[in-house]
């Protein structure tokens, strides 16, 4: 049986969203809720991005949880 090597979480996260796209994505993001006057009131809602759109409002847990097509997967390689 092949011994599976533990997956580095934080080193994907960093990877994944230190890319200047990703960061260009949450600026825009962010511009979008502090024209709105949105952020960081803690009013527990983000900016709604379906589709690569932002189309208005939601709750944090429903808009953070929606399953994405585009989601980057890893695949544990074997050695």
């Amino acid at each position: 049986m092949p011994i599976k090597k533990k997956r580095n979480y934080k080193k994907e996260y960093k990877k994944y969203q230190s890319s200047s796209k990703r960061k260009k994505y949450r600026a825009k993001l962010n511009a979008y809720n502090r024209k709105k006057g949105t952020y960081g009131n803690r009013d527990g809602l983000d900016a709604s991005h379906r589709g690569g759109k932002i189309i208005g409002f939601e709750s944090q847990s429903r808009n953070r949880s929606r399953k994405k097509k585009n989601k980057v997967r890893y695949k544990i390689r074997k050695r």
